[in-house]
């Protein structure tokens, strides 16, 4: 028997949580535990791929769970963006459990239970930000993601993880509650709804200096989007488990502000509406500023995963910048920039968790010729580190070919120089690992192998991923082209 369109909806939002549920009494059980984990993880891949397949058949369900107000419901629909935000999540959730299992084993981390307890209901609140059919639904998630994913960040328990969860807590409530909500009531007050709709819910109905501080309110109120100045809640966050950096820039949380971000200028302000104002030209400047900014502070860090934290930063703004070029080759390029760096990132955070695992190390200065005695590791990174830098034949090089023709449409030489710029920043501090890695002598005798075969299969995963998504994008193509097309 076949679900409909409606209960495979509520199939994917209910899925993590039930998961989460059982999972809490299998403390004692871990084999079975992470069975469950894995087995609801591949449950809800099925149920993303059967919405997917509705999505492309041109289908758009929807949902209302419950109406809070008239006219104000929560409430679930499928779009395009959303469902490409769902398939990544989707994707990257039983790969990362793969490589948890892998990693807290063999880094005998405790309070393994309540890790894969809170990663599923972060990953059910991101099914709920995908699939949000209004503001306050994705308002209520974005919530609920970020105080699920607290106790992951301060995982460790010690003073570094208490004091990092402190500030990843401050800066992502402090933006949502004072900026992000204002923004919400203050779009309901002059629409009556807060509905998402391709053309802009907003069109028509705000001009001038109140577009200004109403984009204001929304990009930085949302603050998982790290854009500068309030991104220091995500190289805090590198004190938490390499498993956690992952769903914090890959999976769920940096994707859940960048996406949030994409939607509500395609469906909220429009595009033609921000193109037919000067009111959005100050972002790109922001966002340009923290490309090449986080880039230079990336370049002066030793410390691996904090060097991966700033180009996060940076790539993140690749999105923002991307969709604010606000032509139609761009918008379609921000898309696609979220699903090729959760699939390159991801992969790179995986290689670091692998390296401390097997060899202890932390610096990108302990690892000259770390290539020969990891090879699988070393070969997922560098594929991840040439996706990141934009270079074929990696899903990076998709798309900012689209960011850059995006920007020659719109004329935009500002987002051309920063994007070359960054470019080469991009392969001035990840290009001398690959170099150290492959062709530098360690400075002593080293015994160690590879990682536990969990945690070289995960990786190995999301490398082939980043590379298969360059050979065969169709499908993430066709969702991201459809944000500029009028749905029937």
């Amino acid at each position: 028997m076949s679900l409909s369109p409606e209960q495979l909806i509520l199939s994917a939002l209910l899925l993590p949580l039930l998961g989460a549920f059982f999972i809490a009494f299998l403390d004692k059980n871990p084999n079975l535990r992470e069975s469950l984990s894995i087995i609801t993880s591949l449950a809800l891949l099925a149920t993303v791929f059967a919405l997917l397949s509705l999505v492309l058949d041109g289908n758009q369900p929807s949902i209302t769970i419950l109406e809070i107000a008239p006219d104000l419901p929560i409430k679930f629909e499928l779009e395009p963006l959303g469902m490409l935000f769902a398939c990544i999540a989707a994707i990257l959730w039983p790969v990362n459990t793969l490589y948890s299992i892998g990693y807290m084993r063999a880094n005998n981390e405790k309070h393994q239970t309540r890790f894969y307890v809170c990663f599923a209901i972060a990953i059910s609140s991101t099914m709920g930000i995908a699939l949000a059919g209004n503001l306050l639904t994705l308002f209520i998630f974005y919530e609920i993601l970020t105080l699920s994913t607290y106790p992951l960040v301060t995982h460790k328990g010690n003073e570094d993880a208490m004091k990092a969860g402190r500030v990843y807590l401050g800066i992502l409530m402090s933006t949502s509650i004072g900026f992000l909500l204002l923004a919400i009531v203050w779009t309901w007050h002059l629409t009556g709804s807060l509905d998402f709709k391709l053309g802009g819910t907003l069109a028509g109905k705000v001009a001038g200096p109140e577009l200004i501080i109403l984009l204001f309110l929304f990009v930085y109120g949302i603050g998982k989007a790290a854009l500068m100045p309030i991104h220091k809640w995500l190289p805090a966050a590198m004190v938490a488990p390499t498993p956690v950096s992952a769903l914090l820039h890959a999976v769920a949380v940096v994707k859940a502000g960048v996406f949030s971000v994409v939607k509500i200028v395609v469906y909220i302000f429009g595009l033609e509406t921000l193109q037919q104002s000067a009111g959005a030209d100050w972002i790109l400047w922001i966002a340009g500023f923290t490309i090449i900014t986080a880039s230079i502070i990336a370049l002066k860090q030793d410390n691996l995963k904090r060097r991966l934290a700033y180009s996060t930063i940076s790539q993140l703004s690749y999105v923002i910048l991307a969709v604010f070029i606000l032509a139609p080759l761009s918008t379609i390029a921000a898309a696609l920039h979220i699903a090729a760096h959760a699939f390159g990132k991801i992969t790179l955070f995986f290689a670091a968790g692998s390296i401390y695992t097997a060899a202890h190390k932390t610096n990108i200065s302990q690892l000259n010729g770390i290539g020969y005695r990891m090879p699988w590791t070393m070969i997922a990174f560098s594929i991840g580190a040439i996706s990141m830098i934009g270079l074929p034949p990696t899903a990076g090089f998709l798309s900012k070919w689209y960011m850059l023709m995006g920007a020659f449409q719109q004329e935009q030489v500002i987002a051309i120089l920063v994007i070359i710029a960054s470019t080469l920043l991009n392969a001035a501090y990840f290009v001398p690992i690959i170099y150290a890695a492959w062709f530098k002598k360690p400075e002593q005798a080293e015994t160690h192998g590879e990682s536990p075969l969990a945690i070289v299969i995960a990786l190995m995963t999301t490398a082939s991923l980043t590379l298969l998504l360059f050979f065969f994008p169709d499908v993430p193509l066709e969702l991201a082209t459809s944000l500029t097309v009028e749905r029937p």
